[in-house]
């Protein structure tokens, strides 16, 4: 997978808006050359630092700076490429950059240098989305496994699988070649054996990256009940902050209000909402409105209740309304006022877990209970980032391979979904990739990478 030459060069500023001590304008194409000229006087030596002014076209100076100037194919974008490091003012940078549009750049799209990277075979298609999720994370964690698939440990994972897939789908094709021979090759080449084994291997990986997706991705939580049972103070607990403001009125919180957190590394999304009851404040019944839309978006709903009290009808009523498929703990709250002992009771597949959001009481269990929903497991090591595609790519991999266990009499079907089964793998890595999931991945990128 070799992308044609870009007949264009492109230019951004590679650093985040706003004002810094440094910013970088980076250029990439064939004229990356004459445009260092036009702005430097002189195209600096290759891999060398240069200090000096950088020119307008009048000969004012913008800024002075350093300039670093890359050959073709030695650049992150496979291209010839210029880095102009000045002062990260606003003025300056856009001054710098529109320099470069009027000696014959023009402004890169969204991830377009990582995507000429790709054409350019520097980077396969799970590295380069691991560059946008290394700027991203939000956790040590998430920025080394991201840093664990910009380095191909993911890619590596996958081309050893594909490269056990396309083995073994060469033998199948091949005694597809001599159907007169009295030999049962699927037997003979232990077929059954080896698609078994690319199967085992298939689920360490596909647990892997199960787990780089919640480092990327995390745990959305949505806190939900009647009014005053202590969502607020819950929120405060978990933030280790005063996020929302608690006081014993009933419908205090009006809005939906969000806290990141992490435990173990793994980013926690939580949304505090407002109390669900019938109410004829308009307001109110606005911010409960929301509390329905975070209860869509969210991983895992935790339906606070007093633990006094228990459940009563208005309990039951939120229930009966929350989607089958999310799931749910029930936070049995207050359990300093019930003197209850803060635990985990698991009935009729439901979790209830007693703790105090006031005292803070039980809340090491709900922690360790929310990884535990996630998949999290705390000894795992060498994590790689993964998203969903690659998750989803790895499942229909596998009921390929599982069909084609069923199937051994059948030489061609077994053939063919070997053939599926290496194209979703394939896909993972970006060798067979369709341009509109190309244009997605890439348009998610910050624009100057």
């Amino acid at each position: 997978m070799v992308g044609a030459p870009q007949p264009d060069t492109i230019a951004a500023i590679a650093t985040a808006p706003g004002r810094g001590g440094i910013g970088v304008v980076r250029v990439s194409g064939q004229h990356a050359a004459q445009i260092a000229k036009h702005i430097l006087g002189v195209c600096p030596p290759p891999r060398i630092a240069r200090y000096g002014d950088f020119l307008a076209a009048d000969g004012t100076v913008i800024d002075r700076g350093i300039a670093l100037f890359f050959v073709s194919p030695h650049s992150y974008t496979g291209e010839d490429v210029l880095e102009l490091q000045g002062h990260g003012g606003t003025a300056v940078m856009q001054s710098l950059l529109q320099q470069c549009l009027e000696s014959g750049a023009r402004l890169a799209e969204a991830g377009e240098f990582t995507r000429r990277a790709w054409l350019n075979d520097k980077l396969d298609l799970a590295q380069a989305e691991a560059v946008a999720d290394l700027i991203d994370a939000s956790t040590t964690q998430a920025a080394q496994s991201a840093m664990r698939s910009l380095a191909g440990v993911f890619s590596h994972h996958i081309h050893v699988l594909l490269q056990r897939l396309i083995d073994l789908r060469m033998y199948v094709e091949a005694c597809l070649d001599f159907p007169e021979e009295e030999i049962d090759f699927i037997t003979q080449g232990r077929v059954s054996e080896k698609l078994a084994a690319i199967s085992a291997e298939l689920e360490a990986v596909y647990t892997s990256a199960q787990q780089g997706k919640l480092l990327r991705e995390g745990i959305h939580i949505v806190l939900i009940g009647q009014p005053n049972v202590g969502k607020s103070s819950l929120l405060n607990q978990l933030s280790g902050e005063e996020v929302a403001i608690v006081t014993p009125i009933a419908g205090t919180t009006r809005d939906t209000l969000k806290s990141a957190i992490k435990i173990e590394g793994v980013p926690l999304h939580i949304v505090d909402t407002a109390g669900l009851r019938e109410t004829t404040d308009e307001i109110e019944r606005f911010g409960i409105a929301r509390t329905w839309q975070a209860i869509k978006g969210a991983s895992v709903a935790l339906l606070l209740l007093d633990a006094q009290q228990g459940m009563d009808q208005a309990d039951e009523h939120i229930l009966q309304q929350l989607p089958q498929s999310l799931p749910l703990i029930k936070i049995m709250n207050k359990s300093d006022l019930a003197q209850e002992t803060p635990r985990i009771v698991t009935t009729d597949a439901v979790t209830s877990i007693y703790l105090s959001a006031k005292t803070g009481e039980g809340l090491p269990l709900l922690r360790q209970h929310l990884l535990e929903m996630a998949g999290w497991h705390s000894s795992a090591e060498g994590i790689f980032t993964a998203r969903e595609r690659h998750l989803v790519a790895l499942r229909q991999v596998q009921t390929c391979l599982d069909r084609a266990q069923e199937q051994l009499q059948q030489a061609e079907l077994v053939a063919e979904e070997l053939r599926l089964a290496q194209e979703s793998l394939s896909s993972i890595t970006g060798e067979f990739t369709s341009e509109d999931l190309l244009g997605e991945i890439f348009s998610r990128f910050c624009i100057g990478k």
